[in-house]
């Protein structure tokens, strides 16, 4: 029931999902006489979907205390019970994301010797795919919260993105050594320290996100969230002035339809429904979170980005790596995450 069109878009997902996953079945937690009949429309899926029924829904403005209180009850809060009890894989929601991670983080918990879960998520880059947390889910982080970033989105590369030893670089103002806040340098002294699960590759700097300079970006969630939504924007402001482009005359409308295929290939590299579906890292549950205004294609990615984390088992890799992390390291990197 969350999201800026629900609960169209996120039936319509549901089945575009179903098409590219026959063996995943769903379970819808919302209001069922406007959901049935929404189901019963898209072929295959009624037989695919069991509906839990609740008329009560975390609104977008609802802040998570108030979620908390009062949306026990709540669509959102009965999937996440769902993942908990073991009915359910994963939960997918396009909700309210402050609501989403308090709930999550309440009833399921975070993984050992982590305090606080992360929002990571990929980027498209020069060279392919990166990983980059935390998006938002933590304002303010200190040395512990950096380094167990760190450590999370390492175990997430290596388990997603079959990387054998990821690097791991911290955004930071610049790469030399002496700049940036004391929290980044004391965590970056950390991560230096010599493992065999990632390599650390020291300070990034916004620039070297769409260049893809290191496999996983490190973040506080204030910065993470703000570079996300200024990529975002910058995406949206350069397709606008393409179309602009190449409306303004006869001949640019002919040289588009020349050089169509090549700019379809370019518009869905840089489709921002590709990348949809940001998971809270760290919690001992899959949660994924869809974007609000995405369409029913952007939704399907936000399940399949579920699946893929429960079909690839990453919250048991991700347990393995970090005791062995843990074993490894040196006594004073050691107490960042123990």
């Amino acid at each position: 029931m969350g999201g800026d069109k629900a609960p169209e878009i996120v039936i319509s997902g549901a089945a575009l999902a179903r098409r590219r996953f026959p063996d995943v079945r769903f379970l819808m937690f919302g209001d069922e006489p406007r959901i049935g009949p929404l189901i019963d429309a898209e072929p295959g899926l009624r037989a695919a979907t069991t509906i839990r029924h609740t008329d009560i829904a975390v609104s977008g403005d609802d802040k998570p205390s108030v979620a908390l209180r009062q949306g026990r009850n709540s669509s959102m809060q009965l999937s996440i019970n769902a993942v908990r009890d073991g009915e359910a894989a994963g939960v997918v929601s396009a909700g309210n994301t402050g609501a989403l991670m308090a709930m999550a983080k309440v009833s399921l918990k975070t993984l050992p010797g982590i305090d606080r879960p992360a929002i990571v998520a990929f980027f498209p880059t020069l060279v392919g795919e990166s990983v980059m947390l935390d998006l938002g889910a933590n304002v303010e982080c200190d040395v512990r919260n950096l380094v167990q970033f760190g450590l999370l989105g390492a175990a997430f590369a290596r388990s997603v993105l079959g990387l054998e030893r990821p690097t791991v670089g911290l955004v930071n103002v610049g790469a030399e050594e002496a700049k940036g806040r004391e929290t980044v340098k004391q965590a970056a002294a950390q991560l230096r320290e010599e493992n065999p699960y990632f390599a650390f590759h020291g300070f990034v700097e916004g620039n070297d996100i769409a260049n893809g300079t290191v496999d996983v970006f490190v973040v506080d969630g204030f910065t993470g969230n703000i570079t996300l939504k200024a990529i975002e924007g910058t995406l949206r402001l350069y397709s606008e002035y393409m179309r602009q482009a190449f409306r303004s005359s006869l001949v640019t409308k002919l040289a588009f339809l020349l050089a169509r295929r090549s700019f379809d290939k370019m518009r869905a590299r840089m489709d921002p429904r590709r990348y949809n579906g940001a998971t809270f890292l760290g919690l001992n549950g899959i949660v994924v979170k869809s974007h609000g205004g995405t369409d029913a294609f952007g939704f399907a990615n936000a399940i399949a980005v579920a699946v893929d984390m429960a079909s690839n088992g990453v919250n048991d890799f991700i347990i393995r790596e970090l005791a062995g992390f843990t074993d490894d390291q040196a006594p004073e990197a050691r107490a960042a995450v123990s």
